[in-house]
């Protein structure tokens, strides 16, 4: 998708931090949660829309390939 024009990110469980720095993606989240759950918990609506605009966000911010760690806040 990337080489044709759609810049993408990856939202992922932190667990997987090395396997995906090895898979050299152009922008990754990476979250606390469990596999399976990387926006967050069943029906925590507020913690998933907070995970999504992090990730929308460095889709803005990113001018090169980044690795960043999604905190609360």
């Amino acid at each position: 998708m990337e080489t044709s024009g759609i810049p993408t990110v990856v939202v992922a469980v932190a667990a997987f931090e090395q396997p995906l720095k090895k898979m050299a993606l152009p922008r990754v989240l990476l979250t606390p949660y469990l596999l399976g759950r990387p926006v967050g918990p069943v029906d925590d609506a507020q913690t998933q829309r907070s995970i999504l605009r992090a990730a929308l966000d460095l889709l803005v911010s990113a001018d090169r390939p980044t690795m960043s760690h999604y905190r609360n806040s």
